[in-house]
């Protein structure tokens, strides 16, 4: 079993993920710039689980962090780098410091995780990334503009470093999950601009977390989950031009969707609860 840290594990994805991790036998590092959030999913999950503190935009933290993890649970084999937010809105409508906030969390905070793991990973000769994306990284989307286009960007960053490592001691997994039943999918049920979210059924977090544990073991290069419904969608978002006719349709229907959902039982909010 392996030493796996998971970054925003307060809640939502992250915390399903510590819990299926522990249940099949790793020890599971939970790491948020919630740390209250962390330390009280921790308790819950027994000796093998223990809360760090962790803002992962600040590269100096991840260092910290990683430090911790080594002299308390072993050197980290496994990062689920998971953490993310969104400010839904159109794009006309944020203001430059929301736009800059998620790039700085859902774009740069990965990039400095995977690079200190990376650097460790090589030096013990063994190591897996697990990057938790978005199928928004295939789509342009109306409300995620900027959430969008950080998991593009994630997405090319991951496959490109992997490429690079290819012939080293370091694997990598990308997931791109659909809507789930999270807070940041609550705060999106609030905003008429996020409701393209809800052209598709969310998953819970437990299922989603279900198929990130599996790739720690399978190490699959990626993974569109749904399978099916996932690579429809992978493949329209290569074609504009069809998107700006099926996006307002998909939209409508979205829309009459969403209001028979009902809101998910409040959860206190994570830096990291990435989910799309």
């Amino acid at each position: 079993m392996s030493v796996v840290l998971i970054t925003g594990a307060a809640s939502g994805i992250g915390a399903a993920t510590a819990r299926e991790a522990v249940r099949r036998g790793h020890r599971v590092a939970l790491a948020d710039i919630d740390l209250a959030g962390a330390t009280r999913i921790a308790g819950q999950l027994g000796p093998a689980a223990r809360a760090f503190e962790l803002d992962i935009r600040d590269e100096a933290a991840w260092e910290t962090a990683l430090d911790a993890v080594a002299d308390q649970l072993g050197p980290v084999e496994v990062l689920v780098n998971n953490a993310g937010i969104i400010h839904t809105g159109y794009a006309r409508q944020l203001s430059p410091a929301e736009h800059r906030h998620m790039v700085e969390v859902n774009l740069l905070g990965p990039i400095n995780g995977m690079l200190a793991a990376l650097s460790r990973m090589r030096a013990q000769g063994h190591g897996h990334i697990v990057t938790v994306c978005s199928m928004s990284s295939f789509l342009p989307l109306p409300g995620y503009t900027t959430y969008g286009a950080t998991k593009h960007g994630l997405r090319a960053f991951h496959h490109s470093v992997a490429i690079e490592e290819r012939e080293g001691p370091v694997t990598f997994s990308i997931i791109h999950p659909p809507g789930t039943r999270t807070p940041m999918l609550d705060q999106e049920m609030a905003d008429p601009s996020a409701v393209i979210t809800f052209a598709e059924k969310p998953l819970t977090p437990e299922k989603v977390a279900s198929v990130i544990v599996d790739a720690i073991v399978r190490k699959p290069v990626e993974i569109v989950h749904p399978a099916i419904g996932g690579r429809v969608q992978r493949v329209a978002g290569v074609f504009p031009r069809l998107m700006r006719f099926v996006i307002p349709k998909v939209a409508a229907m979205a829309k009459r969707r969403s209001t028979g959902l009902v809101p998910a039982p409040t959860a206190v909010p994570e830096q990291g609860d990435t989910h799309r």
